[in-house]
């Protein structure tokens, strides 16, 4: 007699993949998915182990997503070739960023994984970043609408990490964190929204969803640090202004601490950014209806955006 085998449990849905089936866009990160394979594949076989490890690392594919939800939002067209390679390279220069962010915060771990320069060293994921920013260029090269978005969101990212670390341990406001998250992460959905709608119509929408991403990352870092011991920590370390620290350094006992923080002031330090938190959520709430009122103001169909709005806004509690 042939014993049954017990049915295989089905992996639970992340919250993104739930949003994705909601918008009929599980088809369109299927694709996705399937051509960043299919150019791993295609690469150099001396890479090939590190771009696996760092593109098929449990990505959220969020900022593809949202050139799809800024598709669906002016169109009902299917996805277009084009657009579909161009968020394939968006998604590779993404990773780019991640390379050098973990570099540079000595982060060993992202993910529940080790990073890359941690795995295979830095040298590799150097080069490994070259070779993927290479690749995202030639993705979309017959593509100059493409390649001029692309090429000047790497150049302003550029400028915004660099603007960033110049201003480290400066006691700023939460008007200059504005600046500085418009122009890193805002930047970069930006180049979603437009790449998406193939012009400038939601171009806005895109800095304020980015902006919007960035504070939340900024305050669930700082949720952490009320146990001390959650992420975040390189920021305080290393002197940026995140979200929570620009409203916490309006105490002048405070941006001391900011300046130059020790050991026991450093652990202080992070539990008045903490504090910080319930003002940073009002203004991230002010975001999200900035943000949904560009989209009702410039989109045929807003329903793919407010409800990316509405995810964005949760993960300041993750």
């Amino acid at each position: 007699m042939s014993i049954a085998k017990p049915p295989r449990k089905k992996a639970a849905r992340t919250p993104f993949q739930n949003l994705a089936r909601q918008l009929n866009l599980t088809a369109d990160l299927d694709q996705l998915k399937f051509l960043i394979n299919r150019w791993i594949e295609r690469s150099n076989p001396e890479l090939a182990d590190l771009l696996r490890w760092q593109l098929i690392s449990q990505p959220k594919y969020f900022r593809p997503f949202t050139i799809f939800s800024c598709h669906r939002a002016v169109t009902t067209q299917q996805v277009p070739k084009k657009v579909m390679l161009s968020a394939v390279a968006l998604e590779l220069f993404h990773n780019v960023s991640l390379i050098v962010d973990d570099i540079l915060d000595r982060s060993r771990s992202r993910r529940n994984r080790l990073t890359l320069h941690c795995r295979f060293g830095s040298l590799p994921a150097l080069m490994a970043s070259g070779y993927i920013t290479a690749g995202g260029f030639e993705l979309v090269s017959r593509d100059r609408y493409s390649v001029r978005l692309l090429s000047e969101l790497m150049q302003r990212l550029g400028v915004a990490e660099c603007f960033q670390w110049r201003l480290r341990r400066r006691p700023l406001s939460v008007a200059d964190w504005r600046e500085i998250a418009g122009e890193d992460t805002g930047s970069m959905f930006e180049t979603c929204a437009c790449l998406g709608t193939r012009d400038d119509r939601l171009r806005k929408f895109g800095r304020l969803l980015g902006m919007l991403y960035h504070g939340c990352d900024d305050v669930a870092d700082a949720r952490g640090f009320s146990a001390l011991g959650g992420g975040g920590d390189a920021d305080v370390r290393d002197g940026i202004l995140t979200l929570p620290a620009a409203i916490a350094i309006q105490d002048p006992q405070v941006a001391v601490l900011f300046r130059a923080p020790s050991v026991p002031s450093g652990t202080l330090l992070m539990r008045k950014i903490a504090a910080a938190v319930p003002e940073a959520e009002e203004i991230l709430d002010e975001l999200a209806e900035e943000a949904k009122t560009e989209a009702i103001r410039n989109a045929n169909d807003p329903k793919p955006l407010l409800e990316l709005v509405r995810h964005t806004r949760t993960l300041s509690r993750k």
